[in-house]
């Protein structure tokens, strides 16, 4: 019998970690909308891991960035804008010349207008999930949930809570020093505190694993691939950090989080407001500017104590005060403007 070859969606999504999780529910639409395609997704190869739990992709084609998207094949039967409003993102996929776009209204493109459907929508979920709706796809932006890697238990039983102290942008990054004292106050022997981070912000994780008061063993920065962070997110009893990626694991797999915000409204990026998360931050001195260097004041207007209240509350425990004498170092009172993967 010949073989027919299945016809292609091809996906773009060509960012990080949080932007590939606040789209699961968009790619699950896709998939149940177009069940005889082969649905391919372009975008960054080090989210493998988690393409695989997203459970709606056959393919991950690596992707950096739009205009290095290379497609070896004929034209797609579907090209899908999931990266952005265009037209970087819009002419990268007119270059393959698709049968069918699906995205957000720009020349060529029907659709929606973006800015229509940013008045309706706060967040980047419900976004996507309207512009699929124009093109005729149903789409359930509270379809966000992941399933806990094999070999991790729900129980949250002696687990550890993760405080992450990076942030892509010093915008997003809450001091050293507060921090230092979350993690004093949180760690005990049945939730050891450990502190992750990327390979690039282990200077970063061990100021604050130092300051309070943990042995390098529990830093964790640098030690863990993105497979082995989803795991060890996924089996935590509470996640503490800044407005990045890894706030958004702990929301896809249901894990107590208490998320820092500054310069960004957690209306747009924040978790469900179902599920056992708390999100801080001060709209009322928000300046807004998520690529600046210094700390945005709503998330500078957080104090340690909201974020142990915050943690008490979601485990059901009277909140725990900051040690009187943390061992805090005075250098890191100042904010590490080390990069970090949104």
């Amino acid at each position: 019998m010949e073989h027919i070859p299945r016809p292609t969606a091809l996906v773009l999504r060509a960012l990080h970690l949080g932007d590939l999780l606040v789209a699961v529910p968009a790619l699950r639409a896709l998939r149940r909308a177009l069940p005889g395609h082969r649905i391919v997704l372009a975008t960054t190869a080090a989210l493998a891991p988690l393409v695989a739990l997203v459970d709606a992709v056959d393919e991950l084609l690596p992707t950096a960035a739009p205009e290095a998207l290379q497609w070896p094949r004929g034209a797609p039967d579907v090209a899908v804008n999931l990266h952005g409003r265009g037209p970087q993102s819009h002419r990268a996929l007119d270059a393959l010349e698709p049968r069918r776009r699906i995205g957000f209204a720009a020349p060529g493109w029907p659709g929606p207008r973006f800015d229509e459907v940013a008045a309706r929508h706060a967040h980047e979920r419900e976004r996507w999930c309207a512009m699929l709706d124009w093109h005729g796809v149903p789409a359930d932006p509270q379809d966000l949930r992941l399933a806990a890697p094999a070999g991790v238990s729900s129980r949250r039983v002696c687990a550890p809570v993760i405080v992450h102290p990076g942030a892509r942008y010093g915008a997003k990054r809450w001091p050293v020093r507060r921090f230092a004292e979350v993690a004093a106050s949180l760690n005990c022997p049945l939730t050891p505190v450990v502190v992750t981070g990327g390979a690039d912000e282990q200077e970063l994780a061990h100021a604050v694993a130092g300051a309070a008061g943990l042995g390098a063993s529990r830093v964790l920065a640098g030690r863990t691939d993105l497979e082995q962070l989803s795991a060890l997110v996924a089996g935590a009893a509470l996640v503490v950090s800044g407005d990045t990626g890894v706030a958004h694991l702990a929301a896809a797999f249901g894990t107590p989080s208490v998320t820092l915000f500054g310069p960004v409204d957690p209306a747009q990026w924040g978790p469900p407001a179902d599920g056992p998360h708390i999100t801080l931050g001060d709209a009322s001195v928000r300046r807004g500017d998520p690529f600046a260097d210094d700390p945005d004041p709503a998330l500078l207007a957080v104090g340690v104590g909201d974020v142990l209240r915050a943690a008490a509350r979601l485990r059901g425990k009277a909140p725990v005060s900051p040690p009187v004498t943390a061992p805090v170092a005075a250098p890191v009172d100042a904010v590490s403007r080390t990069a970090v993967h949104h």
